[in-house]
């Protein structure tokens, strides 16, 4: 039970940074909109355990309902780890472009004089 007040607890602030950071507008309203939705499915996933556990044994799975959220959400950062690795790599590839694109710029200026 206290496991899941200080969870909920951390959810209220982190929900709280994310509305200041809307309200400064750092982040867009697709962004908010997706951390907004996310924040609240663990809300729903921390008050509803019991349901979920009860769940997970019907369908036949030995563990308990916050082990397999833990499996969920490693899974969910293992995921957002390689689509920042991909967005790294374009951007690593974008900037070697433009590094190529004013380096052969330069080297034109240079011929012209």
């Amino acid at each position: 039970m206290w496991q899941q007040i200080i969870a909920l607890i951390i959810i209220i602030f982190f929900l709280s940074r994310l509305i200041i950071q809307a309200k400064k507008k750092t982040i867009n309203r697709v962004e908010f909109s997706l951390w907004l939705v996310f924040w609240i499915l663990a809300t729903l996933a921390i008050l509803f355990l019991k349901q979920i556990d009860s769940f997970l044994l019907r369908l036949g799975f030995s563990s308990s309902g916050i082990n397999f959220l833990l499996y969920l959400a490693v899974m969910m950062l293992f995921y957002f780890i390689f689509k920042l690795r991909l967005k790294f790599q374009s951007l690593d590839q974008k900037l070697t472009d433009l590094n190529r694109i004013i380096t052969l710029n330069k080297a034109k200026e240079e011929d012209k004089k």
